[in-house]
Formats: C-alpha cells, structure tokens, sequence
C-alpha cells in the first residue's frame, strides 16, 4: 500500500457517516434523484412552458454527457481511492488545481442555495411560511440530520417517495395529448430558439452538475476498492458503469417528461411558468384536488434529500483542498458543510424572484462545468495517475470534445448576453 495513503488513513480515518448509505442504495440511484430536485424543476418547467417540445434535445445531450463524464470520475475514484479534490491537489499543478476545486466549491454554494430554496418554496406553499424563513428552517434541519446521521433513518423513504412523484410525471404522459413526431423531434434534433440560451445552459447545468461529480468520486472511493487487487477494481467499474447507465435513463425520463407535461399543459395554452406553485396543475390530471399539497411535500423533500447531498459536496470539495477525505467529524468537512450551506442561505435573503433564483443558479452551474471537466480529463488521461487504467485515446478525444461544446456554449451565452 501507498505510504502516503497509509499515513492518510492513520492521520484522518475515513468516518463517512452520511455517505455509507450510498453503499446500499449505489451511487447512480441518488444522483437520478439529484435529476429531480427543485433546480431541476424549476428548468424544466420554464423550459416546457416557453419553449415548447424544442429544447427536449438538451435533456439528452445532457443525460448523454453525464453517463460518460460520472462513469469516468468514479473512475478515478475506484482505481486512485482519492475522490476530484483530493487528486486535483496531488497531482495537478498548484497555480491550476486548487483554484478550478475552489471554483466548483463555489459552484456547490450556487447547488445549496436552488436546494435550499426550493425546500423553502415547499413550505412556503404548505403553510404559509416565508422564503428567508423557511430557507432558514430547511437549512438547520438539513445541517442537525448531516451531523447526526439521523437522516439515514430516512433517506430510503425520502427517494422512495420523491421517486414515485417522478414516476407519476411519467405515467401521466398517458393521460395528456403530446404530438409524439414533435416531441421525437425536438428530443433528438438540437435547435436554438431565439432567446432560450439561458433556459438551455440552466438545463445543462441542472442535470451535469460539477458538485456530482466531485461526490460521486468519493462516495466510490469510500469502499477502498482500489486496495483490494486489480480483479476487485475490474469488477467494480464494470459494476459502476451498469449503475451509472441505468439510473441516468430513468432520470432522462423523468427529466423529459416535466418538458413534456409543461409544454402539453401551459406551452401550447400560451401560458408561463413563473412560479413553481403554478407548476403543482400538471399532478391535478392523476391527484385531483390535493395535487397541490401532493406536489408541495414532494418538492420539500426533494430539496432536504438534495441539499443533504449538496452540503456532502461541499464537505467533500473543502476537506479535499487540505488533501483529507471527507469525514463528518472533521474540521475541514464540517467547515465545509458550514460555508456551502450558510452562505447559500444568506444569498436568498435578498432573491427578489425566488423561480429566477433557481434558474440562473443552475445557469452558474453550467459555467463552471467545463472548468471541472477538463481538470478530471485531465487527470483520468494520465498514466501517473490511472496507471493502467488510463483513458484510452477514443475516451480522452470524447471527454474533451464534451469539455470544449460546454465551454463553447457558455462563450455564445457571454456574447448574447454582451
């Protein structure tokens, strides 16, 4: 074994705590439920309601790129034991590492603060509570389940129920008239409709988030594959990638099916979604008149479980600058918790339009995206890193060429912006 690993282990125990669930629901399963959190939302249904069927192609250029770029990142994780940030600051130059791992902590705080905010949303369609207010409450009860490990208890009924929401958006595709040929269409055929470039990127944003990538490297990490002998690691990435795959197709569907509802239900009736309350009316169809409450819990929960897992991140980016794992009873993870969650929650005390809010957070996301991209191609194409299980050329080509679409999409958005 590696000394320095060894050493690590000694200095730093890995205590994952919250992220041991992972190991017995997998990782594709909480990153599918990460497809429909209330950032996700928020884009899709602006997306749906404005744009009609044509902007489907993102959700699966977007699904598409994420099959790739989670598989390659857990990857690393599997074969080096270090999760994005931990290997970003071993093995990449100091002047380019550290500050692309202290750009995606920031992207993490941009995450937080569309989870926080749509669990807020949630309480506020419940009972009448503020946004500041119930930001504020969302947010401490995420950081007591982190910290004490109680939201294990919970966790499996929180993606049991929020998937069955997601389910149910699938199962009234049967019950609304969609034009299937145009649907297929704008499924599978890109185009740009004028002024839809920043509902595009939030998309792109809201399904490859950098925050999950950094995650999804230390949640495989964390079962110390890499120490137990090439077959363990040849089995395991085979393993991970029909994870990977699975999941990222059920939450393509899911993802294409809040565009088609909100295209079929306010698009073609040449209504707006401008709150994420008005969108509760595509449930009514399959829960009649309690669609509205049905609809609120669902996005609460949905914003607890992914706020949880954004502060994970965030834990996991910050301790990783200090080259430790993420460790629930550390310093520098708790740090970490602490910052991408609290300063989430002071940015929305002063968010004037709350739906906005969740579009242009997940439209940062996308900006920092490439930057994190090319650090991890950068390093799963290196033989000192990956040793044998360096990319093949085919794969490296592939990454970058996904690396620089992103980045040039976020050009054509600066221009038109300009």
């Amino acid at each position: 074994m590696n000394i320095f690993k060894e050493l690590r282990r000694k200095n730093h125990p890995r205590v994952l705590g919250a992220i041991d669930i992972f190991k017995y629901i997998g990782p594709g399963l909480l990153v599918t439920v990460g497809f429909i959190d209330p950032g996700n939302w928020a884009s899709n249904f602006a997306a749906g309601s404005d744009f009609g069927y044509t902007l489907l192609w993102v959700v699966t250029l977007s699904t598409i790129m994420l099959i790739i770029l989670q598989h390659n990142v857990a990857h690393l994780g599997i074969v080096t034991g270090l999760c994005l940030s931990e290997a970003a600051v071993k093995y990449s130059p100091k002047w380019l590492g550290k500050p692309i791992v202290v750009s995606a902590f920031f992207a993490s705080i941009s995450t937080s603060l569309a989870e926080i905010l749509g669990g807020a949303i949630a309480l506020q369609m419940l009972f009448g509570i503020s946004i500041p207010n119930g930001a504020l409450l969302t947010t401490i009860a995420v950081l007591i389940m982190l910290f004490t490990n109680s939201y294990k208890r919970m966790e499996k009924a929180i993606i049991g129920f929020v998937s069955m929401i997601g389910l149910s958006f699938l199962y009234e595709l049967f019950l609304v008239d969609i034009p299937w040929p145009e649907a297929l269409k704008g499924a599978f055929l890109p185009s740009v409709p004028q002024g839809s470039l920043m509902i595009i990127m939030s998309v792109l944003g809201a399904v490859v988030m950098p925050h999950n990538l950094f995650l999804h490297s230390e949640i495989v990490q964390s079962r110390e594959i890499n120490i137990k002998g090439d077959e363990r690691i040849e089995r395991m990435l085979k393993y991970e990638f029909c994870d990977t795959l699975f999941s990222m197709i059920v939450g393509w569907a899911i993802n294409s099916a809040m565009i088609l509802l909100a295209a079929s239900t306010f698009y073609t009736h040449g209504s707006h979604i401008n709150e994420l309350a008005q969108a509760q009316a595509l449930l009514t169809p399959l829960l009649g008149n309690n669609a509205a409450n049905i609809f609120a819990i669902a996005l609460l929960l949905a914003g607890v479980s992914s706020t949880i897992t954004s502060g994970m991140a965030g834990g996991s980016i910050f301790s990783g600058l200090f080259s430790e794992p993420y460790n629930v009873k550390d310093i520098h993870s708790i740090i970490g918790v602490l910052l991408s969650l609290g300063i989430a929650l002071l940015m929305i005390f002063f968010i004037g339009n709350p739906f906005k809010g969740l579009i242009i957070s997940q439209m940062i996301l996308s900006i920092q995206l490439p930057f994190t991209m090319f650090l991890q191609v950068s390093l799963t194409s290196s033989k000192h890193v990956m040793g044998k299980y360096v990319n093949e050329k085919s794969t490296t080509i592939l990454l970058y060429f996904l690396a620089t679409l992103v980045s040039a999409l976020n050009i054509w958005l600066l221009i038109e912006a300009i």
